[in-house]
């Protein structure tokens, strides 16, 4: 092959390359902004262009409510960015009310999907689609073969992707597939708010969180609340550099406080 020939192909080449790296979308890491976290995740925050997978306890493995707000919540600095998909097979998402937990609902495409199936196969094209910057499925399980897939769909536009575990009503489980090719692993249940000091009623919403498993992290257990109460407001597009969620205190690795001998009466 002549020089000239040589130099075109490799000019063509590099072309290609700078096409597709411009239509992939960069990944990183979302910091939740608190080092007690931060510093159990990779890179100091949320692996982006990747799947994460989240599941509740209780009634909450059927109505997905306490993971679901919590990963709306997570995902909001990345739905300010683009579009966030909603996969789900039950009609019973409240967007205005993630709105008022610091989630930007003007940027929500909700889509109703008639199985689990569905679910996944609109997932993996939403994740692949150009504009759209994270989206959530609600799924009882996710196979190795599945989560490949999602996890090849988040690299090809580096958007990221939330698998919210939600069984049917008043049926059984299906055991025992868990998203094994997720990037993480989080286990979330409501916590107790608490008011303002000084103040009465209550406070905003919190979540008494688990990260069961991280490649490439550690593990741990916190307690979270929303950035801001709930309550009527106009939903404007803002970006004031602040996660919708905030840490309130870490409940993993606590030392019991020693016990204290009796004294005897008198």
């Amino acid at each position: 092959m002549s020089d000239f020939r040589a130099g075109r192909l490799a000019a063509v080449r590099a072309k290609i390359a700078a096409l597709e790296a411009g239509g992939r979308g960069a990944s990183g890491s979302l910091p939740f902004g608190d080092p007690r976290i931060d510093a159990c995740l990779p890179g100091g925050g949320l692996p982006l262009g990747a799947w994460h997978e989240l599941a509740g306890e209780g009634l909450d493995s059927e109505t997905a409510a306490a993971p679901a707000a919590f990963a709306a919540l997570t995902a909001a600095p990345l739905a300010r960015r683009g579009e966030a998909v909603w996969v789900l097979r039950r009609d019973d998402l409240h967007a205005p009310g993630l709105g008022g937990l610091g989630f930007p609902p003007q940027r929500l495409i909700q889509v109703a999907a008639r199985d689990e199936a569905e679910v996944l196969a609109v997932m993996e094209d939403a994740l692949s689609t150009v504009g759209v910057a994270c989206v959530f499925g609600e799924a009882e399980a996710v196979d190795l073969v599945a989560g490949r897939r999602l996890q090849l769909a988040c690299e090809r536009r580096g958007a990221t992707g939330f698998v919210i575990r939600r069984k049917p009503f008043g049926g059984l489980a299906r055991g025992a597939a868990t998203g094994a090719a997720a990037a993480s692993r989080w286990r979330v249940a409501p916590a107790p708010s608490e008011p303002p000091p000084g103040e009465f009623g209550l406070g905003p919403p919190r979540w008494r969180v688990s990260l069961e498993r991280c490649r490439g992290g550690r593990t741990g257990a916190w307690l979270f609340e929303a950035a801001r109460a709930y309550g009527p407001q106009v939903f404007e597009e803002e970006d004031d550099g602040t996660h919708a969620l905030r840490l309130v205190a870490e409940l993993g690795d606590r030392q019991l406080a020693p016990a204290q001998p009796l004294r005897a009466a008198g």
